[in-house]
């Protein structure tokens, strides 16, 4: 997708710079005035494209000139009469009624309204700049609020939760999967619930993100992996031999995988010919107009690379993690917290963990390939992987005393020699061959002044 070319501010974001549609296509200069730096006479046809000046709605492709215009102070003085009628009115000052959940809604909306008018763009235009600042401002609120429950006890998180859901706050028993593993077709049939769709749903936005087939598939098996090993701990992960490579890995995960490459590839090749509002005739015209501000400007293939040097072995590694950390953190946190896998709050995060990711993933990517342009790295990315961080020592902070088992033998020798082999590999394809390189100018350096 096409970068925004600017900032609310008028600064070009370091990830988000002129709009182009290929990362390696040079930046276009502006024509000089009159043909050639000479100013062109008065009487000259100036419908010649050296005097064409392009229009803002045109160069930026706006279809709806109003909703890209600057309103911040019609926002504000909008924004301040609502507040002022809702905390003004006598139904919401009325004695017995709990006016801290109404006042924590409205703090929670005016930072996203400043958000929204505030923040800096993003790399994403579609459908408009202003829905992704505001997606940055949710993920900042939700990294605020682990950071307030990392300095909270395991009891105390759990009655705060009651306070936005009073049906939490319950123990729940933890459902085992590997009770019947028996290879029928009838414990195959009753093993396929809603959890099944989930997965490909799942791995459909994966495949929207990371936009490589490789990819996905040593994510998904990495991610079952990872189930064998954390089972002694949740007993959500103890699951039928079947059940993780036949029916999670095998179906579930390559049909959404296939089908979010698939529209990758759709959005790939498909010619994107954009015209404004004003300039598309006929009521069908300005509807699909319309509906195609929904869809990307353009669309620019991943090509991660990870082989090719240790930049992109060590990013391809890190994004690795991160993705596994993401997908383990909610199981602890809805043990920990008493939440069912179906809970609204357990839905939401990861809806949003998915609208975070995709920003957040593209601007590592231009960040990783492009640095001369992206010289550091985007907001989107880098509040990501603040908020799995913290997720992470939020889990681990609870987690002292609720998971007594030890880490099993075998568990402990496979990630040992699973960390072993990743730190060996870069050593051997990287390592050994730049100390070679080093070796070798050094001695031609001394040969030189030898001579």
């Amino acid at each position: 997708m096409k970068y925004a070319a600017e900032d609310s501010n008028g600064d070009l974001s370091p990830t988000s710079p002129a709009e182009e549609s290929d990362l390696q296509s040079p930046v276009e200069e502006e024509p000089e005035p009159g043909l050639n730096g000479t100013p062109v006479h008065c009487k000259a046809d100036r419908t010649e494209p050296y005097t064409r000046i392009t229009p803002f709605q045109e160069k930026h492709d706006t279809s709806v000139e109003f909703f890209y215009k600057p309103i911040t102070l019609t926002a504000l003085a909008f924004g301040l009469c609502i507040l002022a009628y809702i905390a003004m009115t006598q139904d919401v000052l009325e004695e017995g009624r709990d006016k801290r959940r109404v006042g924590a809604y409205a703090a929670i909306i005016s930072f996203l309204m400043f958000s929204c008018i505030q923040f800096r763009d993003g790399p994403f235009i579609r459908p408009h700049p202003a829905l992704w600042r505001v997606a940055l401002g949710i993920n900042l609120l939700y990294e605020l609020a682990l950071v307030f429950l990392l300095f909270q006890d395991l009891d105390s998180a759990r009655k705060m939760m009651t306070l936005i859901d009073s049906n939490l706050g319950v123990p729940l028993p933890e459902k085992n999967y590997a009770e019947n593993c028996d290879f029928t077709p009838s414990n195959v049939w009753n093993a396929i619930d809603i959890f099944c769709l989930a997965h490909a749903l799942g791995w459909y936005g994966k495949g929207m993100i990371l936009r490589d087939y490789w990819f996905c598939w040593i994510l998904s098996i990495a991610f079952e992996f990872a189930e064998y090993s954390l089972q002694h701990q949740l007993a959500n992960f103890a699951e039928c031999w079947w059940d993780h490579w036949i029916l999670d890995v095998l179906i579930c995960n390559w049909i959404g995988t296939y089908l979010g490459m698939k529209t990758c590839q759709y959005f790939e090749v498909k010619p994107y010919e954009w015209r404004g509002f004003r300039q598309s005739r006929g009521l069908r015209s300005k509807a699909r107009r319309v509906l195609s501000q929904f869809s990307p400007h353009d669309f620019t293939a991943f090509k991660w690379e990870g082989t090719t040097s240790f930049l992109h072995y060590f990013t391809v590694v890190l994004l690795l993690a991160v993705f596994l950390m993401a997908e383990l953190n909610p199981f602890y946190l809805k043990s920990l917290l008493w939440m069912e896998p179906d809970h609204p709050i357990v839905i939401m995060r990861l809806a949003f963990i998915f609208l975070w990711a995709l920003p957040a993933v593209r601007e590592l990517y231009q960040y990783v390939n492009d640095p001369r342009r992206a010289v550091r790295m985007g907001q989107h990315v880098w509040l990501l992987l603040a908020t799995i961080g913290t997720e992470l020592l939020v889990i681990i902070k609870w987690s002292e005393g609720q998971f007594p088992e030890p880490l099993p033998k075998p568990v402990r020798w496979a990630w040992g020699i699973g960390g072993t082999l990743l730190v060996l590999y870069p050593t051997v394809r990287f390592g050994i061959p730049a100390a070679r390189r080093y070796i070798r100018n050094n001695k031609k350096k001394g040969k030189a002044k030898a001579q």
